[in-house]
């Protein structure tokens, strides 16, 4: 069970606002409660930005997405962390140029991409454990290109 939003704005003729805000609660209704979350369903997530197109040869815009903390196995004693990350890119568009530079992660936060509830165990160990495995996220990350349209 859960809800969406959507909203799409044009604030003049070259500026543009978007978001997306979901919120769910999702249980297994074939288990008994606290043992019926399911992994890695968040509860809540949202993404957004504000763009700009066509404003004497510049486009680009700031973008932020957004997921939280979730459980990352069914009884919820293992937690995959959540994550607010903000990108930005610029574009400059000269004849059939475009020279372009986008920034991601602009604020240098800490976050794990992929994350998983996983059991392991070391050779020297007896007994497996469940913890989380992950991936971490990008780090703050600057690309620039040049395009050529014909």
């Amino acid at each position: 069970m859960g809800i969406e939003f959507s909203a799409r704005y044009q604030l003049n003729n070259y500026l543009f606002f978007d978001s997306d805000i979901n919120y769910t609660y999702a249980r297994s209704i074939d288990e008994p409660s606290g043992q019926n979350y399911i992994p890695l369903a968040p509860d809540f997530t949202t993404t957004g930005g504000l763009n700009f197109t066509n404003y004497k040869r510049f486009s680009g815009g700031i973008h932020y997405r957004y997921l939280n903390h979730r459980p990352a196995n069914e009884d919820n004693s293992i937690e995959a962390k959540g994550y607010f990350v903000t990108d930005m890119n610029i574009n400059y568009n000269y004849k059939n140029f475009t020279f372009g530079l986008a920034v991601e992660n602009l604020f240098n936060t800490e976050w794990n991409e992929t994350q998983f509830a996983t059991e392991s165990r070391l050779q020297n160990e007896s007994q497996s454990v469940e913890e989380i495995h992950f991936t971490p996220g990008t780090p703050f990350f600057i690309k620039s290109k040049i395009s050529f349209a014909f």
